[in-house]
């Protein structure tokens, strides 16, 4: 029985890799080191000029601002 190949490496070898999908820019890296890539929302701490990537935000004042997030009573 004759080795058998699936077609895309059959198709690989023959023409080589097709073209990846299109990444998005890289933009630089947050406070936290989180990717940012261009398009992303980001937020800009006025106080040290620090990058971070809006996601990232709440844990980012908790963390570096001291805030404390809480349920009104």
């Amino acid at each position: 029985m004759a080795d058998i190949e699936h077609p895309d490496i059959t198709q690989a070898n023959k023409t080589g890799y097709p073209n990846v999908v299109a990444q998005p820019e890289h933009f630089g890296s947050d406070y936290f080191g989180n990717e940012v890539l261009i398009g992303d929302s980001v937020v800009i701490d006025p106080s040290n000029g620090e990058m971070i990537l809006e996601d990232s935000l709440e844990d980012y004042l908790m963390e570096v601002k001291g805030f404390q997030f809480k349920t009104a009573d």
